[in-house]
């Protein structure tokens, strides 16, 4: 990896200020990890597309802007009517906000919590000293490989902290939002989640990202999901921000025994996309589904980048990532299934479907299976391709017009991964905003 030195001198010299603002805590262990991190970025630079994991993705265009962390954040003057069209209705929840990457109390409502279950912020945690934050904050989303990652933890301050004790139920979702507001200079935010549900304990989490302008400003994102031993865990994210927005986000999946995680992740926003999610399972029986959606329009470049690791034997993984692109727009998939040696019996699937609705728009996918096991059951496939003619003219011959067949057909294709989440109220608002989408491509495209 490379970057130009003054890249690397301005985020360095971004940490020195943050350190001068963090008055006492600069001498915690937290901040030993942080400035362990900003070195490890300044030795390895943002990635170019002469790294493997980076082939298709260029991230050139926003390394040439000086983006400026934003070391603290009162609301910057959001009000709950701001937010109010993405609260997905009169969805019941447990909902926290964080306003450019910090805790906004007054815009959020955490209603009553079952026994000794915290949600909030992820600075309160710290301060506490809370155990699992002590023992599971960096250990599963390492920065001395990923750039992005090290500059996330070097910045490190806030995000959400979810814990979910031993046989708790959470009966209502809850749902993380992170707001970017129209800042006049160009910012990076550095979100940093911690979710823990522990043995017997079952949780439904929604994070969704979104703008309040069409500013230029960049997310890093890092999010750590731990699961114990049959924890139940529905991960929904979101992600819807600015036009010309930049964002980066990892997350890290750790499972235990008999664990159940699903994740839908949905890719509507932003000028530069990138979703980094990794899922370990580490524990007999465990079983994972990753489920994505990206539309892609104009010139937005989206990339999803998967990884299943099957640690140990008898462990289920279903995968299903689709595509719809338009306009210029560009998507990428890679994802890997790795099978270590001793995980036999393992089951998994993965499946890339791409809709390519344009002459200039296009997309790379990669699958990938790494197997050292050999009693196992493994499958992949991607497709590329356009609307059926022929499925268009059954349509029409049925009296519909051809603008409606393309939509029904193309709404058809994202509504098998929509339909999927279980949150009814998200999922209906994914409908209407793919409805939108649909209509906005039809008034630009001849």
């Amino acid at each position: 990896m490379s970057a130009t030195m003054s890249q690397k001198d301005w985020y360095v010299s971004n940490f020195k200020a943050f350190e001068k603002s963090l008055n006492g805590e600069a001498s915690s262990p937290l901040h030993a990890l942080r400035k362990a991190a900003i070195a490890r970025f300044a030795e390895l630079g943002f990635p170019t597309t002469r790294d493997e994991e980076w082939k298709y993705t260029d991230v050139s265009p926003m390394t040439k802007s000086q983006f400026r962390p934003v070391f603290s954040c009162k609301a910057d003057g959001v009000t709950p009517d701001d937010i109010a069209s993405f609260n997905f209705g009169k969805l019941h929840c447990h909902r926290v906000v964080f306003v450019n990457g910090h805790f906004s109390k007054e815009l959020s409502s955490i209603g009553e919590l079952p026994g000794r279950v915290i949600i909030g912020s992820l600075a309160d945690a710290v301060k506490r000293t809370d155990r699992n934050v002590q023992q599971y904050l960096t250990r599963y989303a390492p920065y001395e490989s990923n750039a992005f990652t090290a500059l996330n933890t070097a910045f490190l301050q806030d995000g959400a902290f979810v814990s979910v004790p031993g046989g708790a139920l959470l009966e209502i979702p809850v749902h993380i939002l992170f707001v970017s507001t129209g800042m006049e200079a160009e910012f990076i935010s550095s979100p940093r989640n911690l979710i823990v549900a522990e043995r017997n304990s079952q949780v439904s989490i929604i994070e969704s990202h979104v703008s309040l302008s069409d500013n230029v400003y960049f997310t890093n994102s890092v999010s750590e999901i731990v699961l114990g031993e049959n924890a139940v865990v529905e991960y929904d994210k979101l992600q819807i921000e600015s036009s010309r927005a930049y964002h980066i986000g990892s997350t890290h999946i750790q499972q235990e025994r008999s664990s159940n995680f699903t994740s839908n992740a949905i890719s509507l926003g932003g000028l530069l996309v990138r979703n980094n999610v990794s899922v370990v399972l580490d524990g007999e029986g465990a079983e994972a589904t990753l489920n994505g959606l990206y539309l892609g329009t104009g010139v937005q470049h989206i990339d999803n980048h998967t990884t299943i690791d099957h640690a140990k034997p008898r462990c289920p993984s279903h995968e299903l990532y689709k595509g719809i692109l338009s306009g210029k727009s560009r998507g990428v998939f890679n994802g890997k299934i790795k099978v270590r040696k001793d995980a036999q019996k393992t089951d998994a699937k993965q499946t890339n479907k791409n809709l390519i609705l344009s002459d200039e728009a296009s997309v790379d996918t990669k699958p990938q299976l790494e197997i050292f096991a050999n009693d196992v059951k493994c499958t992949h496939g991607a497709t590329i391709g356009q609307l059926d003619e022929e499925a268009i003219f059954y349509l029409r011959s049925r009296g519909v017009d051809v603008d409606r067949a393309r939509d029904l057909l193309i709404y058809a294709f994202a509504s098998d991964v929509v339909d999927r989440i279980k949150v009814e109220p998200l999922r209906d608002l994914l409908h209407e905003m793919i409805h939108a989408r649909l209509e906005k491509e039809r008034a630009i495209t001849p």
